[in-house]
């Protein structure tokens, strides 16, 4: 077990961004002898054939078409993007004369408090100009650059008490003292190797330095930053790389921007699978029909990290389904539809948890607490198809350093494995299955 929790913590080292993560899982499958295609190119597709696309370098799918027909799609979806802090335009905040700060914005929900007093660095991409070309290039300073420092007890005595957070005052980063005068963005560019003016653009994020570690009495438990959504996103492809090959298409979805909404290019809200699958069949001389009928035997695993009952808390959690580290793969059940579980996808995926000897928990919210969402609903207003939103049990979600079990990580694996393997065909208001 330690063994695949440690090659996990490996891949969130690689992976301080979300096109860091995609860098990552890219080299994985290229090594698996899976071809590039580029969405701007014309595609050569062969039966047994294995590919995959990204779009903006934060988002990735891969799949495999079957010896025979492509006539249904198994897919796990998840994200690739994290809360962190964005670093503005023009970054550098002199104070004094003594000190230079970051400016930063928040990226999506996190909590604030986390963040504070520990070793922080910088990575993401920038646009580099070269004549008439714009290219991106990424970038991850791996070293201990900045500090977000907490202020003293002695000046704010309600401190432990509770306090409310200004992400423009309290979480600005400190970078450097008063005796350099370089740059942020020199450094940057010093960092990728260009010169500061052909820098164009950037999208650079905070990220914890603290490495991943598995931890409890008998290791039975595994802490590391960006657990929500790399967890699910590695185990997604562990299955997906060691599954057998099957009458169906698998396909591996990771997109970017669920922390904000989605609502972009390369989240789960744009064309980015509809363009694929669809694509996938018009480049094989088949028809937009023929697409319509595979999406309606197809079926989606929505795959975003759950919230266990915390030791501390057990009364924010729902008195009958209790979810617990270490216990099982979770389904997220919503009354309001925030996840897509239905009668039919839970009854689905009962049906592969069986099969691939796992247990299973079941998550929902207290009936007088509002929950969150997922990507699951918000990518079936591009595709349509039956779907379960699924997680795996973890605390302190939207922390900078998160914990999760890790029995629970590899029941996942041996899950999408299972699923990766057979064909789904909708059948009298539910699914039959085939290998």
């Amino acid at each position: 077990m330690k063994r695949e929790i440690e090659a996990l913590l490996g891949l969130i080292q690689e992976s301080p961004t979300a096109f860091q993560a995609v860098a990552a899982l890219k080299r994985r499958l290229l090594a698996a002898e899976y071809t590039e295609l580029r969405e701007a190119e014309p595609w050569t597709l062969c039966r047994s054939g294995k590919y995959f696309t990204t779009r903006n370098g934060s988002a990735l799918i891969a799949f495999r078409l079957p010896a025979g027909e492509t006539d249904s799609f198994q897919i796990i979806a998840s994200h690739s993007d994290s809360p962190s802090f964005k670093i503005k335009e023009n970054p550098d905040m002199e104070v004094e004369g003594h000190y230079v700060k970051l400016n930063v914005e928040r990226y999506g929900g996190m909590l604030c408090a986390p963040w504070f007093d520990r070793p922080l660095s910088v990575a993401g991409r920038i646009a580099v100009q070269q004549g008439n070309e714009i290219r991106t290039e990424l970038v991850c300073i791996d070293r201990d650059l900045l500090m977000i420092p907490n202020l003293a007890i002695h000046m704010n005595h309600e401190a432990n008490k509770g306090y409310e957070y200004n992400a423009q005052r309290d979480m600005l980063p400190l970078w450097r003292d008063g005796n350099s005068k370089k740059k942020f963005m020199d450094c940057i560019a010093e960092e990728a190797g260009v010169r500061p003016e052909q820098i164009v653009g950037a999208d650079l994020f905070l990220y914890n330095r603290m490495p991943g570690t598995v931890w409890g009495e008998g290791d039975c438990y595994f802490s590391a930053p960006r657990l929500d959504d790399l967890e699910c996103a590695a185990a997604s492809m562990e299955g997906f790389l060691a599954a057998e090959e099957s009458l169906g298409t698998p396909v591996f979805a990771l997109f970017d921007n669920e922390e904000v909404g989605s609502g972009t290019k390369q989240g789960a809200a744009s064309t980015f699978l509809t363009d694929v699958l669809l694509r996938l069949f018009l480049e094989q001389g088949k028809s937009r029909a023929d697409y319509l009928r595979a999406i309606a035997n197809s079926f989606m695993i929505s795959a975003d990290n759950a919230h266990a009952v915390h030791p501390n808390y057990a009364d924010k959690h729902d008195p009958s389904n209790r979810v617990y580290m270490n216990s099982g793969v979770v389904v997220k059940h919503s009354a309001n539809q925030h996840y897509t579980t239905d009668a039919v996808s839970d009854a689905v995926f009962r049906y592969l948890a069986a099969k691939a000897g796992v247990s299973l928990q079941h998550f929902h919210n207290r009936s007088d607490v509002a929950g969150g969402s997922t990507l699951g609903n918000i990518s079936g207003n591009q595709v349509a198809l039956a779907t379960v939103d699924i997680g795996l049990a973890q605390l302190a979600m939207h922390s900078p350093y998160e914990t999760a079990g890790c029995s629970d990580y590899l029941d996942f694996i041996r899950i999408a494995r299972c699923f990766y393997g057979l064909r789904t065909e909708a059948r009298d208001g539910g699914f039959a299955f085939s290998e």
